[in-house]
């Protein structure tokens, strides 16, 4: 026998063996699953949300306001104005894009006015809403019996500087309106009545109230009707100053009686023989930015996030 070819056959084989071994080992490791070890899926990009998508609230505020018995009043033009349908739209019409215009980080209808146009019986401009009962028509108005409430949540962020004090600006009205028999009674040649309640934001963030006062208690009905008859009362400062914070006002119109609240807390309230007396008049309530200085390079805004009125 041939001890050395039969050894070198001996270990061939051997090798052989070994390598086949080697081999299926290395694949059964490939196909073992990897233990401890977590890969996670990778996230893939969001596509971005198409403007359909958008929910109110969400991704943009809009302020609470039905502009059907508005129409507002700019400080430019003669001054212009801009009455419904049209307003409804206002964020696509071009001219009140400066003036009024919403901000949707907050929910807020901004009102922007600075001296410019003036309306006939005053000196100051305003970006302001006034009440139309009938929209499209200043003629259709109402009493203190028939009575109104208006309230609204608003803002002065920004206002316009004197030395170290702040400008004012008018925020809430009831004005006070002739009916064509009465304007022709007295002889005027418009139908326009003194305004019997003013809401001012003054000192950087006092509120301030006045309302009228008859001079003459025993004046005729007809002498009445003169704006000349009226004066300003004393006025009322409500204690909490809002700074330019966001606050609610409410008035309240009703048979010889006018309220008018601060953030449902503080409240003033006027029921006297003037109020009996205003009962003549027709009304209609107004609500903006009624800037109260002619100042150059003066400015303000006012930011209403809600407003509703009733009768």
């Amino acid at each position: 026998m041939n001890f050395q070819k039969y050894s070198f056959r001996f270990i061939s084989l051997f090798l052989s063996i070994g390598l086949c071994l080697f081999i299926s080992c290395s694949n059964d490791e490939a196909i073992q699953p990897t233990v401890g070890v977590v890969i996670p899926p990778q996230p893939e990009e969001e596509p971005e949300m198409p403007a359909s998508t958008l929910v109110e609230g969400v991704d943009y505020f809009l302020p609470n306001i039905d502009l059907n018995n508005w129409k507002v009043t700019l400080p430019i033009g003669n001054p212009t104005e801009v009455e419904p349908p049209e307003i409804l739209d206002y964020a696509n019409v071009e001219i009140l894009q400066e003036f009024m215009y919403n901000d949707s980080t907050d929910g807020a209808l901004v009102f922007h006015t600075y001296p410019g146009a003036s309306t006939r019986n005053s000196s100051f401009s305003r970006t302001e809403l006034r009440e139309q009962i009938v929209p499209g028509s200043n003629s259709t108005n109402w009493t203190f019996a028939q009575g109104g409430r208006m309230k609204g949540t608003l803002s002065v962020p920004e206002m316009s500087r004197d030395g170290n004090t702040s400008h004012r600006t008018m925020v809430m009205q009831i004005h006070g309106r002739l009916t064509n028999s009465q304007r022709d009674l007295i002889g005027e040649d418009d139908n326009n009545a003194p305004p019997v309640l003013k809401i001012y934001w003054q000192k950087d963030g006092q509120i301030r109230v006045l309302t009228k006062k008859l001079k003459d208690l025993n004046a005729p009905s007809n002498k009445i009707l003169e704006t000349t008859a009226w004066t300003d009362n004393e006025g009322h400062n409500f204690s909490k100053n809002v700074g330019t914070d966001k606050f609610t006002l409410e008035v309240i119109a009703s048979d010889g009686r006018l309220e008018v609240i601060l953030n449902d807390e503080e409240s003033v309230v006027y029921d006297d023989i003037h109020m009996q007396k205003w009962g003549i008049f027709e009304n209609y309530f107004k609500a903006g930015n009624y800037l109260q200085t002619t100042d150059e390079d003066s400015f303000s805004k006012v930011k209403y996030y809600d407003l509703e009125i009733s009768h």
